[in-house]
């Protein structure tokens, strides 16, 4: 006769014998995956390191500091750079002189008009009238090239030219 206490039996060895197959699955896995693990950090060593023995975090931190460095560098270069470009604006670079006869009977093209001017057209206007009896200089203020006063042709001509300099 089957009796139940047999059927306990015979239910506890099969879980008993699943057990030790889960368990012994479970075993080699970790031993396969302990050796896949080695073989990683093998390679993860060999990947940080190189040849000098320096490894790859210290040459990343090395070159991020540097691009620090030189991303600070960069921003004191830039501010230099503008205040010059800023001055350079504003300094006289534009000269233009026209040569001309201010009298009929004067001959040799003794009169000037010579025009200093910046980067915005501002600046001035000289001009020399020279006659056989003296020789006059005057100095007229121009913005941003416009006159407040009487301007004669050649002090425009000046001026214009000037203007139409190329710009830095």
């Amino acid at each position: 006769m089957f009796s139940l206490s047999d059927s306990y039996m015979d239910l506890i060895f099969i879980l008993a014998v699943v057990s030790s197959v889960a368990a012994l699955i479970a075993l080699i896995m970790t031993f396969v995956l302990s050796s896949r693990m080695n073989k990683f950090q093998k390679a993860y060593v060999t990947l940080q390191t190189f040849i000098s023995g320096t490894k790859l975090e210290d040459v990343l931190k090395a070159n991020l500091k540097e691009v620090r460095e030189l991303n600070h560098q960069l921003a004191n270069h830039e501010s230099r750079i503008h205040r010059a470009e800023d001055k350079l604006r504003g300094g006289i670079d534009r000269a233009e002189l026209i040569r001309f006869n201010s009298f009929d009977n004067m001959g040799a093209e003794l009169s000037f008009a010579l025009a200093l001017l910046n980067q915005e057209g501002t600046g001035m206007v000289l001009t020399g009238i020279h006659s056989i009896e003296e020789c006059r200089v005057y100095a007229k203020p121009i913005e941003k090239g416009q006159a407040m006063v009487k301007l004669n042709q050649e002090e425009k001509q000046a001026i214009e030219r000037a203007c139409n300099t190329i710009k830095v």
